[in-house]
C-alpha cells in the first residue's frame, strides 16, 4: 500500500538544523543540565485569571460542540480588536476561529492555492511554512532576504519569483529574525502583490511584541483588504500556546468558504477555550504588555552584553521573542556553532540554517528563560564565539 505523494513530501530531505534541538532534549531527558534558548515557549504560563475563566466555562457546560466558525462573542471580540489596531473595518463575518495559528496558515493557503500552484514565502522562515504550502498541494518557493539588508525583503526579489505564483506568505514581527518590516518594505510588497495579482498571507502572531517602531498590518494599506488574509493567535500575546486558539481575517466570501473547510476538517475550537480567549482579549492591552515585558527587558540585557564585544553581530531585533546573531566571524556555520556550543557549554540555540538558507552563519536565540540565566548564557555564548574567532584568525 502506498501513501500519498503529498504526505510523503511535506518536508524535504537532508539536515534541517533541528538536530541540535532534539539532541538538547535528549540530553535533558538523560538528566543533564541544559540551558535551552531554542523554541518560542514563554517561561511563564497562561495567566491564572484566564485559566479560571476556562475552568468556569467548562464547569458551566461549554464542553460540547462549539459553533464551527467560532462563537459570536469571540469573533466579535477579535474583529473589534483588529479594527481598533488597524483602522480597517472588520466584522464577525471577516473572522474564522481556528485551532491555533498553524491551522489558520493551512486554511489560508487552502483558500487561495490550487494543486500545482506556486506559493511564495520569505527565507528565513518559520519552520512549518514550506510544509504548510506543500500540504495543500502547492509548490513552495522561497524568496531570499539578505543579512546585509537586515533581512528586510526586497520587492524586486519577490517580483523575480512571481511567475506562476498565486500567494505570498510574510511574517512581521518576524520569527526567526526579530525584524519588523518597515512601512516602506510593506508598501513595496503590497504594490508587488497588486501588480502580480498575488494573495498576501500575513502572519501577525507577534503583533503585540514590538520593541521599536510600530506594527503595520498590510491589510490596512490601500486596496489590500480584499487580497490579504491575516493570521492571528492567542499563543504569543497571552501565553496560551497549548490552548490552540487562532484566527484568519479576510474578505467575507473567503471566510464563508473557510467555514465550509472547517466543517470538514477541524470542526471548530472548544467553547471553553474560546470563552477564555474572549475574556483575555476583553482585558485590553495591559495583560498583553505584561506577557511581552520580559522579552523587551531581555532584549535590553542582550544589547548591553553584545555592545561589549565585536565578534557576534546582532540583526536589528525590533520585535518578537528572538535574537538572530551573526556568528560568521567564528569560521563555523550556524549548525556547527550550535552543536559545539551545546557540547562544550550545554547551551542550546537554533542554527540559522534551521530556518532556510538566508540565515546560514547565524544562530537564533529565544529569550525565554529568566533574566539572570539569559544574561549569563548570552555572555558565555559571546565569550565562546570570541575564543573561536581568535583560533580561526591564528590558524
Amino acid at each position: 500500500m502506498k501513501l500519498s505523494h503529498r504526505i510523503m513530501h511535506l518536508t524535504e530531505g537532508g539536515s534541517d538544523g533541528w538536530g541540535v534541538f532534539y539532541r538538547a532534549r535528549e540530553l535533558k531527558a538523560q538528566g543533564h543540565a541544559v540551558t535551552e534558548l531554542t523554541i518560542g515557549e514563554h517561561d511563564v504560563g497562561t495567566a491564572p485569571d484566564i485559566l479560571a475563566e476556562m475552568y468556569a466555562s467548562a464547569r458551566d457546560g461549554h464542553t460540547g460542540y462549539a459553533s464551527v466558525p467560532g462563537t459570536d462573542l469571540l469573533r466579535d471580540t477579535v474583529a473589534a480588536r483588529v479594527q481598533t489596531r488597524t483602522g480597517v473595518p472588520t466584522k464577525r463575518h471577516n473572522v474564522l476561529i481556528t485551532p491555533g495559528g498553524q491551522a489558520a496558515l493551512f486554511a489560508a493557503h487552502t483558500a487561495v492555492c490550487n494543486p500545482g500552484d506556486t506559493g511564495l514565502y520569505l527565507d528565513p522562515y518559520y519552520a512549518t511554512y514550506p510544509g504548510t504550502i506543500r500540504g495543500v498541494g502547492a509548490v513552495a518557493k522561497a524568496v531570499q532576504t539578505h543579512a546585509q539588508d537586515a533581512f528586510q525583503p526586497r520587492a524586486e526579489e519577490i517580483d523575480k519569483h512571481a511567475d506562476g505564483a498565486v500567494s505570498l506568505l510574510i511574517n512581521t514581527p518576524n520569527n526567526p529574525t526579530g525584524v519588523v518590516y518597515t512601512p516602506e518594505t510593506l508598501g513595496a510588497i503590497a504594490e508587488t502583490c497588486k501588480r502580480r495579482d498575488l494573495w498576501l498571507i500575513s502572519d501577525e502572531v507577534y503583533d503585540t511584541q514590538v520593541w521599536e517602531g510600530t506594527h503595520l498590518s498590510p491589510r490596512a494599506l490601500p486596496d489590500m483588504a480584499d487580497r490579504t488574509l491575516v493570521i492571528g493567535s492567542m499563543s504569543k500575546s497571552h501565553a496560551m500556546t497549548g490552548s490552540r486558539c487562532g484566527w484568519v481575517i479576510g474578505p467575507e466570501e473567503v471566510i464563508d468558504h473557510l467555514i465550509n473547510l472547517a466543517t470538514h476538517t477541524t470542526y471548530g475550537v472548544p467553547g471553553f477555550i474560546q470563552d477564555a480567549a474572549s475574556f483575555a482579549l476583553s482585558a485590553g492591552q495591559g495583560p498583553e504588555e505584561e506577557v511581552a515585558a520580559p522579552f523587551r527587558r531581555r532584549r535590553e540585557i542582550a544589547g548591553r552584553i553584545l555592545a561589549r564585544q565585536n565578534v557576534v553581530g546582532l540583526v536589528p531585533a525590533h520585535g518578537a521573542m528572538y535574537l538572530m546573531l551573526d556568528i560568521r566571524a567564528t569560521g563555523l556555520s550556524g549548525e556547527g556553532f550550535a552543536n559545539t556550543l551545546l557540547d562544550t557549554h550545554a547551551i542550546a540555540v537554533m542554527p540559522g540554517e534551521s530556518f532556510g538558507k538566508a540565515a546560514a552563519g547565524h544562530v537564533r536565540v529565544a529569550m525565554t528563560i529568566d533574566d539572570e540565566k539569559f544574561g549569563d548564557s548570552l555572555q558565555v555564548l559571546c565569550d565562546f564565539a570570541g575564543e573561536l574567532s581568535r583560533s580561526a584568525a591564528a590558524s
